[in-house]
């Protein structure tokens, strides 16, 4: 039995994102070669992350998803040549995540939070691995073609319970689970800003609460550039300092110095004593 997830990523701990990808928004296929994404997964944990995500698969907003057999064949080799590297896996995919945790993969991430795949669930439970479950407006290809919500906070915590619960009755261990309120996954500027300003209340849920806002292009459009499609570091670590105040333990990171780094000073105020 593995042990609960708030011991293996203790907060605050940043996840370093590998995509091995020819699309992805923040890195446009600079790691979609093994031998690249091997060598910036082994830098991101010499820099400090805890956990490194590896994906298969673009979720920007407009992707297309990509047949089984290849995003197998990006993420194997990666995988394997990693296996003295805590690794989650990024993918919707039954089949993917199997192959994943069989190399000695712990964790798996999914956008979908178990909707995408009938059988994913039971693989993780088999495996008893950790679990991520994100809120997603749509899928990638239209979440972004006008978003709405009556109060984007409480339909984002009401699926992210339902969600929860329908992992714990699969089988998959709650204590192995954390929550993504998926910041920019079917969210306006609006949308995001107010998620991260109640993040609290996301939190109240009781499990670890991952946040990835990670050069995503809302932090590019709040410093006035409306056609922006990535956001400059520097934002992105401010959302990451403000998220881990508001109660976040996973920061889902592409530059991990950097976040890393900001984390430790903001956890030194905040464990500083009276």
């Amino acid at each position: 039995m593995r042990a609960p997830l708030d011991e293996f990523l203790p907060r605050p701990s940043v996840m370093g994102v590998v995509n091995v990808t020819p699309d992805s928004f923040s890195d446009g296929g600079t790691f979609l070669y093994p031998a690249a994404a091997i060598a910036e997964a082994r830098g991101m944990v010499e820099e400090g992350a805890a956990i490194i995500d590896i994906g298969g698969e673009s979720t920007r907003p407009g992707s297309e998803g990509v047949p089984l057999e290849e995003e197998l064949q990006r993420v194997e080799p990666v995988l394997h040549a990693l296996l003295d590297v805590p690794r989650s896996v990024d993918t919707s995919k039954a089949e993917v995540a199997r192959h994943a945790l069989e190399a000695g993969a712990v964790m798996v991430n999914d956008v979908t939070a178990l909707r995408g795949d009938p059988d994913l669930a039971g693989v993780v439970a088999d495996a008893d691995a950790y679990l991520c479950l994100m809120h997603m407006l749509g899928e990638p290809r239209t979440m972004q073609e006008d978003p709405r919500y009556d109060d984007v906070v409480s339909e984002v915590i009401s699926f992210l319970e339902e969600r929860l619960a329908f992992a714990t009755k699969a089988g998959i261990a709650e204590d192995h689970i954390c929550l993504d309120p998926g910041i920019g996954f079917g969210k306006t500027v609006e949308h995001n800003l107010e998620l991260l300003e109640r993040l609290d209340e996301i939190v109240a849920l009781g499990r670890p609460v991952l946040v990835g806002a990670s050069r995503k292009r809302f932090l590019g459009r709040i410093l006035g550039d409306p056609d922006a499609v990535t956001g400059p570091v520097a934002a992105g670590i401010a959302v990451a300092v403000l998220a881990y105040e508001r109660g976040a333990s996973i920061v889902r990171a592409h530059d991990v110095r950097e976040h890393v780094a900001a984390l430790k000073a903001a956890q030194a105020v905040v464990e500083a004593p009276a």
